[in-house]
């Protein structure tokens, strides 16, 4: 049975999870559709050329309908409220909500309102059915759950290890550093922002900034929930 995915959102997590699904040859889902305010022949270069992980191995073509990477047409949509998308006409089974806004479980119910099954959060929700770590506790996940949320990159890179020193040491208070790449909220050179630090030039610095990852860690591992804490540092990595 083939899964038919939609992602809301094509910037940089979107991309990448398309480019991964591409490069991954899988034939169990099919990406059907994206929904992104850019333009479809800029989101099409995007996907094709990548600074990070270079070129993609197929021609990407932007259409008068949408985006062809070899796995025929994907829709493109500029939508502003995903209750207007049509999810339901489509097929949808599951959409990547991918854009950082749509994170609460009201807002990421518009897509269910728009006739997708479920809704996959690329990033930490709010009074979602479930936070997924893979290989944590995707064991709890069910058919019921409708929003599930797959947390923030630094809870995915953090709670493997928790869970393994959790059950070899029996944490009882833990606080962590993330060395984490620059991103978006970020100056590329010294200029207005609302915090001073983020205001300085990311290719050449080191930030210092706050992070809820560590806490977050208690919703995939409620035995550690209360007991982590932590802290980011911005380095100039891409």
């Amino acid at each position: 049975m083939v899964t038919r995915v939609a992602i809301n959102g094509f910037g940089r997590i979107g991309r990448l999870t398309l480019r991964a699904a591409l490069e991954s040859g899988r034939k169990d889902i099919e990406f059907v559709a994206i929904n992104d305010l850019g333009s479809t022949e800029m989101n099409a270069l995007l996907l094709q050329r990548d600074t990070t992980h270079g070129p993609l191995a197929k021609k990407v073509k932007a259409t008068a309908t949408g985006i062809n990477a070899g796995n025929g047409v994907m829709k493109v949509f500029s939508e502003r409220d995903p209750k207007n998308l049509p999810w339901d006409r489509l097929g949808i089974d599951v959409v990547l909500e991918c854009t950082g806004i749509f994170t609460k479980r009201d807002m990421a119910e518009k897509h269910l309102k728009a006739g997708a099954k479920k809704v996959l959060i690329s990033a930490p929700g709010t009074g979602e059915d479930l936070t997924v770590v893979y290989g944590v506790n995707d064991h709890k996940l069910r058919k019921s759950h409708t929003v599930v949320s797959n947390a923030s990159c630094t809870t995915n890179c953090l709670a493997p290890v928790a869970s393994v020193m959790h059950k070899v040491f029996n944490i009882q208070q833990g606080y962590m550093t993330t060395i984490h790449a620059y991103t978006g909220d970020q100056r590329i050179l010294d200029t207005l922002h609302s915090d001073p630090r983020r205001a300085r030039a990311a290719g050449q610095s080191m930030i210092p900034t706050s992070t809820g990852a560590a806490k977050a860690v208690g919703l995939v591992l409620p035995e550690l929930n209360g007991k982590l804490d932590g802290t980011s540092i911005r380095v100039p990595t891409p």
